[in-house]
């Protein structure tokens, strides 16, 4: 849409220039506009352009912008989105954590974080030790209590009355699994997004073990791993090759959110992943679990989240259809419609 209104304005620039010029005759006034003045048009639309894309999932920012148009009709969309901020205005727990898969940041969850903001809740997002633009050297962390670090930190300064929402993606399940069986009174509910739900003595890394082989076969065979300390010692990380990333993880994602996550993301600490959770009936499973399956995953396949929703089972599971490994990117308004509504389950 946006390209096609910049062609169309260079088109209808060079036309008019030439008119103008066969009229005039003189070369000073070939062109209607200055170049300053097409610039700033090709920019705006550009811009608008982009705006419209990254707004799709929401229509909140064009409703605003509709609002001050000579539109008079009532726009159900607003209606909606009214009623949900009044629904949730008797919500005790408004505060939503959203904790980030390997190779992620906080940066992942920027369509997520706006669109809860704008019903009034309340979240907050952590990079993890040696994750997003924490400084850590990712060779340094070993295990999943100083990975987890950022989320623990949090969770031991609220107020003794609080609690939180937490929201867990990809391995990143695995810090909610650690939350749940050493901080159960501070958690009010917590949601695993095509994560890792580990049963008590799992590794999170056992659960792509159907994609990736065993860890014993990936410890000693993967082309993926970084040896921090030196060939000599164990691997310490590993990343994806970035074809392979955007086949396993980004295959319905908008182009420029690939393009974001190909600048920034980082290697997976190793130690956290291949540690074995212990995990008690009366902390971790005792916990209000939810769980947000992906169905056209090709990182942890609808199979696998199947198998881990039936062999430790969680108190909700939903679904988002033709969703890869990271609906905050390619189906952003299906997972704010999905949180919204396991925030309301009294």
């Amino acid at each position: 849409m946006g390209n096609s209104f910049i062609c169309r304005r260079k088109k209808d620039t060079k036309d008019n220039n030439g008119t103008r010029s066969k009229r005039v005759g003189g070369r000073s006034q070939r062109k209607m506009l200055s170049e300053e003045e097409l610039l700033h048009r090709q920019a705006l639309s550009m811009a608008l352009h982009q705006h419209q894309l990254s707004q799709r999932f929401d229509g909140s920012m064009s409703r605003r912008i509709g609002s001050t148009s000579s539109r008079r009709h009532t726009d159900p969309l607003a209606n909606n989105e009214k009623k949900v901020v009044e629904s949730l205005e008797n919500i005790k727990f408004k505060r939503i954590v959203l904790i980030h898969g390997e190779g992620f940041g906080a940066w992942c969850w920027y369509k997520t974080i706006a669109q809860l903001e704008e019903v009034g809740l309340l979240p907050t997002a952590f990079d993890l030790t040696g994750s997003g633009i924490d400084l850590t050297d990712t060779n340094t962390v070993t295990t999943l209590a100083e990975y987890s670090k950022p989320l623990t930190q949090y969770l031991e300064t609220l107020p003794v009355d609080e609690k939180v929402i937490l929201v867990g993606h990809s391995s990143g399940g695995a810090c909610l699994s650690y939350a749940l069986e050493n901080f159960p009174e501070k958690i009010s509910k917590a949601i695993f997004l095509c994560a890792t739900m580990v049963s008590n003595g799992q590794r999170p890394f056992d659960v792509f073990a159907e994609e990736l082989g065993s860890a014993e076969h990936f410890m000693q065979e993967s082309q993926f791993l970084i040896y921090g300390n030196g060939k000599d010692k164990p691997p310490t990380g590993f990343m994806f090759e970035k074809q392979l990333m955007k086949g396993l993880y980004f295959n319905q994602s908008p182009t420029k959110d690939v393009a974001l996550a190909m600048v920034s993301m980082r290697p997976t600490p190793l130690g956290p992943i291949m540690e074995k959770l212990s995990l008690s009936p009366e902390k971790y499973g005792a916990g209000r679990r939810f769980y947000i399956q992906t169905l056209d995953d090709r990182a942890l396949s609808p199979d696998v989240q199947e198998k881990l929703v039936r062999e430790n089972p969680p108190e909700g599971v939903f679904k988002i259809k033709g969703s890869d490994h990271c609906p905050f990117f390619s189906k952003p308004q299906s997972l704010h419609k999905i949180l919204v509504e396991i925030i309301q389950i009294p």
